[in-house]
């Protein structure tokens, strides 16, 4: 496995255990548990941005940038939609 596989996986994982920790936190009865869940949610969030960060500086996640129209198409979508009772 090189680098750039390994940081991918690195990567992937964070936001899979991130995902969890998220219905974790969302589900837990306890409030104690759940601020834990949501600590290390955050913090796994903060492992996700430092990753991210590294693989785009080597070249290996790269991001296009949305053409306006779409943008503006998917904010006019979710900007109208309204919270369900």
């Amino acid at each position: 496995m090189n680098d750039q596989e390994r940081l991918t996986d690195f990567l992937c994982s964070e936001k899979k255990m991130s995902a969890n920790y998220d219905a974790y936190a969302a589900e837990c009865v306890s409030t104690n548990l759940r601020d834990d869940y949501l600590k290390i949610f955050n913090q796994g969030h903060m492992t996700q941005t430092d990753l991210f960060k590294l693989a785009q500086a080597k070249g290996w996640y790269q991001v296009e940038q949305a053409p306006a129209n779409k943008v503006s198409q998917a904010y006019t979508k979710f900007s109208n939609q309204q919270p369900s009772n």
